[in-house]
């Protein structure tokens, strides 16, 4: 039977027992992570969210005290009260390693069932059983040392923006729903029935209310939720350090944004980096990297090999320039041993399943140039490839042509993402970096229609105005992303006050007065009131979070997350609810067939 705690305090958690404890008499609690019994000797790793530490049993323990320890099996939950001495075999591996304690009063608070998995630093058990006793997985060490440093970037989070001037405001969870790009979440209502509250993909329209009201400059650890198809750095609900700002232009928000970075990297990981940070316009990252979010710690820049081309006798070359359209190509170097044919045949499969019509590759190896494509050229029109892409023995060379540049721009970019983990290429550094002067527009092709890229309040570049009603495609907006080694952290924009260039807006992307109204109103109302210019920007606090910790998915720094199919395997959500319940939000279930 499990014994209860009584008077006994802790006095000190088990990773701060040190050498200065030596002599002085503690009590620690906390699980067992192991136990071993030498017959005359008896040791206990004990284990809290601090680290581990021994407690040690011998032949000159109290005999009642010495059978109790002998019981004890992993997970058991302890208070153990004795006194610190040095160990005779020190371990060197952990902070604790010179000291244990010798218990002179132990108290077994609770037993343990045998664990599912063992409760070790990366545990190999499979991943859906682990999120199924999440709380067992949370008493790993590596993944409570996440949602620990992830409780220490808050408070630096809050820290920071408090010191900047920054007020911070709750919005509400229950709101109407809004066009932001995503699904909503919807929660029916039960006094008006037929009606429907959303959760919030983001607190944008409150937070520019906040900037009428007058608060000047909002931040939020918000909680976002939005019906979306799940990956690794995406999750139905979400965090989002929030921030809105008044009487700013965009430098002002990039540099409380940069300056924010540069607290974060400095405070979680003692590391500095350099401001200003590097910045990119839209355009250039797609012409360089085939991304709007690149990782720029390698190199493997995309080069337009047109020039080099156009004459060729390769048709696929020649009719996609003819179009219009493109022939870039990418450098990876010192790869083509690892790069063989059969692997360049998948990543031809790679590309054509993200809608390539194919891959054209040069791969120079100590035997000499092979290429797929090479018998449709001349020896200097390939000599020129070579020369342009700066290809040397040991490289391979790959090229899309596409009648859509903008397509063969992001297929490279997607294929230079691959190979470089493929080859395994060295990422070492911090890449931070700005994308600005986003397309305010991008043209749907299955609807045939140009649409917003951002929501409609973000405001177009004075210089674009011009072209609103004339030329979508040369307007660009008052918007920004931050990026950290490929992920995008953020995204935010100059919102518009002024009621005759929104008015443009809706106009442009189909919104009647009325629905506009309909849909806005009440942010449009509340801009009659006087209201100042303003912008501002989110951050994803479980990306950068799960950037900053080196993980390979949200899933690591995220204490209770969902699947693939948005459930939660720890409670078996979401679940269907009684009839009853269903009848009093008038609400009725329909199979799908």
């Amino acid at each position: 039977m499990a014994e209860f705690l009584g008077n006994s305090k802790r006095t000190d958690y088990c990773g701060d027992v040190r050498d200065g404890h030596i002599g002085k008499n503690v009590t620690v609690m906390g699980w067992v992570q192991k136990t071993r019994n030498l017959g005359s000797l008896i040791f206990t790793d004990l284990r809290d969210r601090t680290g581990i530490v021994q407690l040690a049993y011998d032949e000159n323990t109290e005999k009642a005290l010495f059978e109790k320890a002998s019981t004890v099996r992993s997970e058991y939950v302890l208070c153990a009260s004795g006194v610190v001495r040095e160990r005779d075999s020190k371990n060197a591996n952990i902070p604790t390693g010179n000291v244990e304690i010798y218990v002179n009063e132990l108290k077994i608070l609770a037993e343990s069932q045998t664990p599912p998995f063992d409760i070790v630093e990366n545990c190999k058990a499979n991943e859906e059983l682990r999120l199924k006793y999440r709380y067992l997985d949370l008493r790993r060490p590596d993944l409570m040392k996440n949602i620990l440093m992830r409780h220490k970037l808050a408070k630096v989070t809050r820290d920071y923006f408090d010191k900047n001037g920054f007020i911070e405001i709750e919005t509400p969870i229950l709101i109407k729903s809004t066009p932001e790009g995503a699904r909503d979440y919807l929660v029916p209502s039960r006094v008006h029935k037929g009606s429907f509250y959303a959760l919030p993909q983001s607190p944008q329209l409150y937070k520019q209310l906040s900037m009428v009201a007058g608060f000047d400059r909002y931040m939020q650890i918000a909680r976002c939720f939005r019906d979306e198809d799940l990956r690794a750095d995406r999750q139905p609900e979400f965090t989002q350090i929030d921030l809105e700002m008044s009487f700013v232009e965009m430098e002002d928000v990039l540099s409380v944004g940069e300056g924010y970075m540069k607290t974060v990297f400095k405070e979680i990981l003692d590391k500095d980096i350099t401001l200003p940070l590097p910045r990119l316009t839209y355009k250039d990252a797609m012409e360089r990297f085939g991304s709007d979010k690149p990782d720029i710690r390698y190199g493997m820049e995309i080069v337009d090999i047109a020039d080099e081309v156009k004459d060729c006798g390769f048709g696929v070359f020649t009719s996609a320039l003819a179009q219009n359209g493109a022939v870039r190509a990418i450098k990876a170097e010192n790869c083509a041993e690892i790069l063989t044919r059969k692997e360049i045949d998948k990543l031809t499969e790679y590309v054509k399943g993200i809608g390539a019509k194919g891959l054209a590759y040069i791969r120079w190896t100590k035997e000499g140039v092979s290429s797929s494509f090479a018998k449709f050229m001349t020896e200097d029109e390939m000599k020129g490839i070579i020369e342009k892409t700066g290809a040397k023995e040991g490289d391979v060379v790959f090229i899309i042509a596409d009648t859509n540049k903008n397509k063969a721009l992001s297929q490279l970019g997607a294929l230079r993402t691959e190979v470089s983990n493929r080859i395994g290429v060295e990422k070492k550094g911090i890449g931070l970096l700005w994308i600005t002067e986003f397309p305010f527009f991008e043209f749907d092709e299955e609807a045939g229609e140009w649409v917003a890229m951002h929501h409609p309040f973000t405001s177009p570049l004075d210089e674009c105005l011009e072209y609103l009603e004339t030329d979508k495609s040369k307007v660009r907006a008052k918007a920004y992303d931050l990026v950290l080694n490929g992920i995008e952290l953020s995204s935010g924009s100059i919102r518009i006050t002024n009621p005759e260039l929104q008015s443009r807006i809706f106009d442009l992307l189909g919104l009647s007065k009325e629905e506009a109204y309909e849909k806005f109103g009440y942010l449009l109302d509340a801009f009659k009131y006087g209201a100042p210019p303003h912008g501002g920007m989110g951050i994803g606090l479980d990306r950068l979070c799960m950037q900053l910790f080196e993980c390979d998915s949200l899933r690591d720094v995220i204490a209770y997350p969902k699947v693939q199919n948005a459930s939660e395997l720890m409670t078996s959500c979401p679940a269907p609810v009684d009839e009853k319940t269903l009848a009093e939000l008038g609400i009725k279930t329909v199979e799908n067939k």
